[in-house]
């Protein structure tokens, strides 16, 4: 059965699941390989957070912050005058591992699209990269939930995740690009078969 004649809702479910998943296994794999870095960065601004009465970050929500970093999402920090800046710690880290942590979303994304379009019977790029956009469907509101949960109150201001950006590249952009990559990928190979 082609991709265009098995029922919509099932396809989009079956990306539904597939979103979630990469989404899941994303933050999870920043979370494993990078949360004793992150816990060594937080002790000096926990400290300073400790002395103005503040409750200490906690590593899983700065996990967050990288991992939409990884997405090219810009973390937003107020600023003690006011003012808000904007920082990318991954791309202003030294290199290393936490610069390696840009391929995690694509990989997983790509990934996904290529499981999609196997599930969808696709057999041409075209088909395929329909499929694998669909991973959207569940990437897509767990990015902009993360621009919620992820969030840390500074006094006045909140350190987050940009929420434009976050909805746009995150959201969308990523998901539907590179599960369309992967997805008409599946769809080639199937149909060389």
């Amino acid at each position: 059965m082609s991709p265009t004649t098995r029922p919509s809702g099932r396809r989009a479910a079956a990306g539904g699941v597939t979103g979630v998943t990469a989404y899941l296994i994303g933050y999870l794999a920043v979370y494993v390989t990078q949360r004793a870095r992150i816990e060594e960065r937080l002790e000096g601004f926990n400290f300073v957070t400790d002395l103005f009465g503040g409750d200490p970050i906690p590593a899983w929500q700065a996990v967050g912050w990288v991992f939409y970093n990884a997405h090219g999402v810009a973390t937003e920090v107020p600023q003690p005058f006011g003012g808000v800046r904007v920082e990318n710690f991954v791309s202003s880290a030294d290199g290393g591992s936490l610069a390696m942590l840009f391929v995690v979303p694509p990989i997983l994304l790509i990934a996904g699209g290529i499981a999609l379009a196997a599930l969808g019977d696709a057999n041409t790029p075209g088909d395929g990269a329909a499929a694998g956009a669909l991973v959207a469907v569940g990437y897509f509101p767990l990015a902009v939930a993360g621009t919620f949960v992820f969030r840390y109150a500074v006094g006045e201001g909140t350190v987050a995740p940009d929420p434009v950006t976050a909805v746009l590249l995150a959201g969308i952009v990523f998901p539907v690009v590179f599960g369309a990559v992967g997805g008409a990928v599946g769809g080639f190979v199937r149909g060389e078969r």
